[in-house]
């Protein structure tokens, strides 16, 4: 399970420096809710996730209880900045949120709406996985609020499903996509590709399987092997093969050929939708917006502060019962780091980076990237800085030149 950052110390109370309240009106407020539970944990996965046997004592029962105090909590030191605005979109995240009872999720987000308030073109979305879910738990969704609905369906390849421990019914993701349909939810579906013995056909089959189903949004996502993990450890001795990158930058661009193709725009390095139904939520990570993370080992960020709770259910649950904040540790971003952050995300998406934002050297860079082949010509002659489909395959290059 991966690592949090050091940071620095936070107060025990959860104070935001005055700063952070700066041109609050000018930037979308979001909320992120991290349920961290699953049934049983996939081999490559290091979120910070936890199986009945791992939580120590706490209960799923509670949680959302939980959750709420620190939902006040929010409200108060966003109120002592003057922060507080209307929510624009909120995730629930985890972990697998739908092992909640879904009136335990509509219970949380009318807990944010009484709260904060949400604006009435507010995107709430919820991931699922395909066999935690059924109709009526997605009509209670939607009736509750809920406009969107994340399927994790990873592939439509059997051994690749077993490869990365995932335990539902391919033939079950058109049934839930088809199900959320007809009670009104937006679906998306996320895919995971590179997993050792995944070969570029058995990639062919999980898009076209994606596309069939017709939803508004589908991700995809290199598979990431991450030390501590037990594919990690799988590669290591032997019983795996590693991942191949070429074989992973050959499926990048066969998922953007084929999706370009059935209508969905790449608008992120890793997401494609149709017009208009990119992921609100997703997009404010990339610009720059606000989101108060709620849960064990959420990520929060508002107006260049960043901070993350503690990671187990346990500790959560001890500081929220003490009326304690949940925070960790945090940092406080100088200019010049959240101008190179700003470098690193904003040439992931399609509406690109501005030029002037960059420095004089950034600047003669974008002529070289250009002759490169890494960046669209027409868009810099435009003022703003769009990878290429090669230049997202090379985006790291493309940051390191920049900056």
């Amino acid at each position: 399970m991966a690592k949090l950052p050091d940071g620095d110390p936070a107060p025990a109370d959860g104070r935001l420096p005055a700063r952070a309240g700066t041109g609050a009106d000018d930037r979308d407020l979001g909320v992120y809710v991290h349920v961290p539970y699953c049934r049983v944990r996939c081999g490559y996965c290091d979120f910070n996730t936890y199986t009945a046997e791992e939580l120590g004592g706490t209960s799923r029962k509670e949680y959302i209880d939980e959750a709420l105090v620190e939902l006040e909590l929010a409200r108060s030191r966003l109120g002592e900045i003057d922060a507080v605005r209307p929510v624009s979109t909120v995730f629930f995240g985890g972990g697998t949120p739908t092992l909640l009872p879904p009136e335990d999720l509509v219970r949380m987000l009318a807990g944010i709406r009484s709260t904060f308030g949400i604006l009435p073109d507010a995107e709430i979305t919820t991931e699922a996985n395909p066999d935690s879910v059924d109709e009526r738990d997605l009509a209670k969704l939607r009736d509750g609020g809920f406009t969107r609905v994340s399927f994790g369906m990873q592939s439509a390849v059997p051994h690749v499903l077993r490869t990365l421990d995932r335990t539902h019914d391919p033939k079950r993701v058109p049934e839930v996509v088809a199900a959320a349909g007809r009670t009104g939810l937006e679906a998306s579906v996320d895919l995971i590709y590179g997993t050792p013995g995944e070969s570029l056909d058995d990639w062919r089959t999980s898009l076209e399987a994606a596309i069939e189903l017709d939803t508004a949004h589908v991700s995809a996502y290199a598979l990431i092997v991450e030390d501590g993990t037990a594919m990690a450890r799988n590669i290591r001795r032997g019983t795996v093969p590693p991942v191949d990158d070429d074989l992973q930058a050959d499926m990048y661009e066969l998922a953007d050929v084929l999706l370009s193709a059935a209508g969905y725009d790449w608008y992120e390095v890793s997401n494609w939708s149709k017009s208009g139904a990119e992921s609100r939520h997703n997009l404010a990570y990339w610009t720059g917006q606000d989101w108060w993370g709620i849960g064990p080992g959420a990520h929060s960020h508002v107006g260049g502060v960043r901070w993350w709770n503690v990671k187990h259910p346990a500790a959560y649950a001890s500081r929220i019962e003490q009326r304690l904040s949940p925070v960790m540790a945090r940092e406080l971003l100088d200019d010049e780091t959240r101008r190179t952050e700003r470098i690193l995300l904003e040439t992931r998406i399609r509406s690109g980076l501005p030029v002037g934002v960059l420095e004089a050297d950034g600047r003669r860079a974008v002529a070289e990237l250009i002759a490169a082949g890494l960046v669209d010509a027409e868009a810099a002659l435009g003022g703003r800085v769009v990878p290429t489909l090669r230049g997202r395959l090379l985006a790291d290059r493309v940051v390191r030149d920049l900056t």
